[in-house]
């Protein structure tokens, strides 16, 4: 027999869990596209956007998906046979140097492996290295999906700032933009990229591009950008597709819109950082109560280094890929496939897994999850501590 009839539901890192008046939103005709309702929703997405991302500077709307925005940000910054240098700590890290390579840049990385946050000073040494400062922009995840390692990018910029170093700070926000504390202006940072699909809790298919007036003198140097993704029109337009390159997400706006609402307006930024936080702690506490009796073990170790939107567990092969096998077929939970943390084709890769924790959540979702996931432990006789979800709803109560 199997109970995974009913709403299915995805703990995986993205798409995120959408809410229902997002969804809803979008259930209406087509729009005039050219005057009217529309041009006066988007005018009012563009300050809640700044909001979100704690920046009073611009940010640029492509119909596209994270990858497509680390295009962007690069496109409008980075001429080929420049060079940057790409701070890794998983496969998100590792994924955008690769972009770069293809666009023709020059790539310098410094990768920290898997379990590891970027190290400033390591940073800072190998920018006073650069004495040709050949070293156009900085880039970093500030937290890697595949890995759950949540990176210091105030500390970075203050690393730059020590070096003396003019590079560029860019930041890929992806996952944590909305989950996780980030200060646009406070931190330095100069360019910043996002998507829809996670704590923004809107359909994929949305790319954000976000910069200062620094970036936008870099932009004005740039001998050529190709016309889709010049950030230029898309924030100066003299019509309004050029927000958008051509025809407007129009659906995507409307959900967009509402998402928002609820984010800024009705729950608030900081808020939502704090029940993130919290609900973090809440898996963590299930996670270490079951470490202490079987292979179960957080891939970051410190709780301080942690991403608030996304847990990597260990739990060694084949245990990975068969819980979550299990958990789909039989509770009609979904868990995130474990990314980059084993060559393609390894059979550890089957040893990992993801808990997507972000977005539209609350302690109900988190405590069916974990309460699912013991169920999977026991059924496939996998060793885990006992009191697990005892620890767990310790830490809702403390809410």
């Amino acid at each position: 027999m199997s109970l995974h009839h009913g709403r299915p539901y995805l703990a995986i890192p993205g798409p995120s869990v959408m809410p229902d008046r997002v969804l809803q939103a979008m259930q209406r005709p087509a729009p005039n596209i050219y005057t009217g309702a529309l041009v006066e929703l988007f005018e009012s997405i563009l300050p809640d956007l700044k909001a979100v991302a704690r920046t009073k500077h611009h940010v640029a709307t492509y119909i596209t998906n994270g990858h497509g925005a680390w295009e962007a940000i690069l496109a409008n910054l980075v001429a080929p046979g420049e060079a940057v240098l790409v701070v890794a700590t998983g496969n998100f890290g590792t994924e955008w140097a690769q972009m770069a390579r293809r666009m023709g840049i020059v790539v310098d990385l410094l990768d920290f492996g898997k379990r590891s946050p970027a190290d400033p000073d390591q940073v800072e040494a190998r920018l006073r290295a650069d004495r040709d400062g050949r070293i156009k922009a900085v880039l970093a995840t500030h937290v890697d999906t595949a890995t759950s390692v949540r990176n210091d990018i105030a500390g970075l910029r203050q690393a730059m700032d020590a070096a003396g170093h003019p590079a560029l700070l860019l930041a890929d926000c992806v996952a944590s933009l909305g989950c996780d504390r980030f200060e646009m202006d406070d931190w330095g940072v100069d360019a910043m990229l996002a998507a829809s699909q996670k704590g923004l809790m809107t359909p994929p298919g949305l790319g954000f591009v976000y910069f200062n007036d620094k970036a936008a003198q870099v932009r004005a140097k740039m001998e050529q950008v190709s016309a889709y993704w010049d950030w230029t029109p898309r924030t100066q337009p003299d019509a309004f597709y050029q927000y958008f390159g051509g025809t407007p997400p129009t659906h995507h706006l409307y959900a967009l819109r509402e998402a928002l609402t609820m984010l800024v307006h009705e729950e608030g930024v900081e808020a939502a950082w704090a029940r993130h936080a919290h609900l973090a702690r809440t898996i963590w506490a299930a996670l270490e109560v079951w470490g202490e009796g079987g292979p179960m073990e957080m891939n970051i170790q410190d709780p301080a280094l942690r991403a608030h939107e996304v847990t990597a567990v260990r739990l060694g092969a084949p245990n990975g890929t068969v819980l979550r096998e299990w958990l789909e077929a039989h509770t009609g939970v979904t868990l995130g496939i474990g990314l980059g943390m084993a060559p393609a084709g390894d059979p550890a890769a089957d040893g990992f897994f993801r808990i997507g924790h972000m977005g539209h959540v609350n302690a109900h979702m988190i405590l069916g999850v974990l309460a699912s996931m013991q169920a999977g432990l026991v059924a496939l006789g996998i060793p885990h501590g006992k009191g697990a979800l005892d620890a767990a709803a310790a830490v809702v109560a403390q809410a």
